[in-house]
């Protein structure tokens, strides 16, 4: 038969709609321009009817206190992509170390500019949350910053009633290099970390500071090995989100905080 160009009549087709994806909880991330670890970690904590949508930051490789807040200019228009029609449940800023530079007050308002009536939170403010709701009162802490932008990491943390007993960092200040460091040069650095704080009394927990850094695969392991609480900034961050948005579930294979 012989082909025309005419096309056949356009029929309507009936639907049905449900609610969609994240139909329990839609949670919103701000991710880095450079982070390449974070929504990947994330994708690992799969909860039913929970969902993770992102926009993104600009952000150059090179980690400075002047790089990291310059962004808190960009943050409101950061937060307006990702869509109030989403009906978010909360959403974070994902970098520790801006949020400690810009200050926990600045970030807040910066995302709330945006979505007003929507929790929120970063990882230096959940990292904070995860050590209250574990109990934890002394911490080592692992970082791959310089010394200007380690240094007040563990000052917040001093700030917030926490004792910081051995404070560590792979000193490397572009984040695509931090985001290719290894699981085992990560744990090799908790390791060292949670050595020196035996050697000062011991320490509760260790944290893993920087989204960029891997720590989902090695962190059951560092538990059992060292009997405590291993914290990243991404399992801190997604902790608080998802508590934030009413969700309370358990996730095995992830240390002690995602039993909390």
């Amino acid at each position: 038969m012989a082909r025309t160009n005419e096309l056949p009549e356009l029929r309507t087709l009936p639907f049905q709609t449900d609610e969609g994806c994240g139909a329990r909880a839609r949670i919103g991330m701000i991710l880095l321009e450079t982070d390449r670890t974070l929504e990947v970690e994330a994708r690992q904590i799969a909860i039913e009817g929970v969902d993770f949508y992102h926009s993104r930051i600009a952000m150059v490789p090179e980690v400075t206190a002047d790089t990291l807040t310059a962004m808190k200019r960009d943050l409101p228009v950061a937060a307006s992509l990702l869509p109030n029609e989403f009906e978010f449940a909360a959403i974070g800023y994902g970098c520790t170390s801006a949020a400690t530079l810009i200050g926990e007050d600045g970030v807040a308002a910066a995302i709330q500019s945006a979505h007003p009536d929507v929790p929120c939170t970063n990882p230096i403010t959940a990292a904070t949350a995860a050590f209250a709701a574990l109990g934890t009162k002394r911490i080592a802490v692992v970082t791959p910053y310089s010394a200007a932008v380690t240094e007040p990491i563990g000052a917040h943390f001093a700030s917030a009633g926490l004792d910081v007993v051995a404070l560590g960092s792979f000193l490397e200040t572009n984040d695509l290099v931090v985001s290719r460091i290894t699981e085992a040069a990560i744990a090799d650095g908790v390791r060292a970390m949670h050595t020196l704080a035996v050697d000062d009394g011991g320490c509760d927990a260790v944290f893993v500071s920087c989204t960029s850094l891997r720590a989902f695969g090695v962190v059951d392991e560092l538990e059992r090995e060292l009997g405590v609480p291993i914290v990243s900034s991404n399992l801190a961050f997604l902790w608080h989100l998802l508590r934030l948005a009413g969700i309370n579930d358990a996730v095995d294979g992830l240390g002690a905080l995602f039993q909390t």
